[in-house]
């Protein structure tokens, strides 16, 4: 298993929970403190990892880490695409260019990055799950976060397109939304202030201080889709919070869990 983002927040948390499961991961990070000590922690839960450092931004750097876990476990059927980064917060027009673009980086071409590299692997071998996390505004406006809404966004439309592009090759291709869930980004959202606006501010403070989603319905939603129940279920984009149990033996309509779908009131 390949998961990007691993040092830290829901990958890390991620990468402990699928360990712990006997998986054998391959930890992708920037900083290698991270990867470090997220290495203890799964060493301390009886588990065991690679950890290998690299810049998601970077093709030839997630290539070279595609190989290195290959190489070393034999092959990566899962990848999961966890790296990802808040971006500026507030009104557009005030927002910096560059930190802009650096997250549709990061968030976009992060995971194209990684289904580049890995892909071509599991179509030759007919076997493979890639699993991006999704997030706020990838289905409905987020203001004074539209580098990262929009990021995602794309992201849930390039899933659905991937998804068609490899399903006759028996792989996989979904986006999983995590919840609010309290992580580095939660303490930013506080720190910006009146430039976050009230409802994001009120949300963050609840989820520091409830915890928010728990790891282990991540863990659990994470763990379907990257196993051999979920065979028949690709291209969606699904919340920790939907009824996705159901989806294990019931049939999945074409347009249920996909960006197009409408939101309940």
């Amino acid at each position: 298993m390949f998961i990007t983002g691993a040092g830290r927040g829901i990958g890390k948390r991620l990468a402990i929970g699928f360990a712990a499961a006997g998986a054998r991961v391959a930890l992708v990070a920037r900083s290698k403190a991270e990867l470090d000590l997220a290495d203890l922690e799964i060493e301390h839960a009886g588990g065991s990892a690679l950890r290998i450092k690299a810049d998601v931004r970077d093709y030839e750097q997630v290539h070279a880490a595609v190989e290195r876990a290959r190489s070393h476990y034999g092959e990566v059927h899962i990848a999961i695409c966890a790296a990802g980064m808040q971006g500026p917060i507030g009104p557009v027009y005030e927002c910096a260019p560059k930190v802009w673009a650096e997250t549709i980086e990061t968030n976009l071409m992060g995971p194209m990055h990684v289904c580049r590299a890995a892909l071509p692997h599991m179509v030759e071998k007919r076997r493979g799950k890639v699993i991006v996390l999704s997030g706020g505004g990838a289905i409905s406006a987020r203001p004074n976060f539209s580098a990262y809404a929009a990021s995602k966004a794309a992201l849930v439309r390039f899933v659905e397109s991937v998804a068609e592009e490899v399903r006759e090759h028996n792989v996989q291709v979904n986006a999983m939304a995590p919840g609010g869930t309290y992580t580095s980004m939660t303490d930013e959202i506080l720190r910006a202030g009146d430039r976050a606006g009230w409802k994001e501010r009120q949300d963050a403070h609840q989820v520091r201080l409830t915890g928010g989603v728990s790891p282990e319905k991540q863990i659990q939603l994470a763990m379907f889709l990257a196993s051999e129940r979920s065979n028949h279920i690709s291209g969606k984009i699904i919340h920790v919070n939907d009824d996705w149990k159901r989806l294990e033996t019931g049939q999945v309509h074409p347009e249920i869990y996909t960006l197009r779908r409408v939101q309940k009131v």
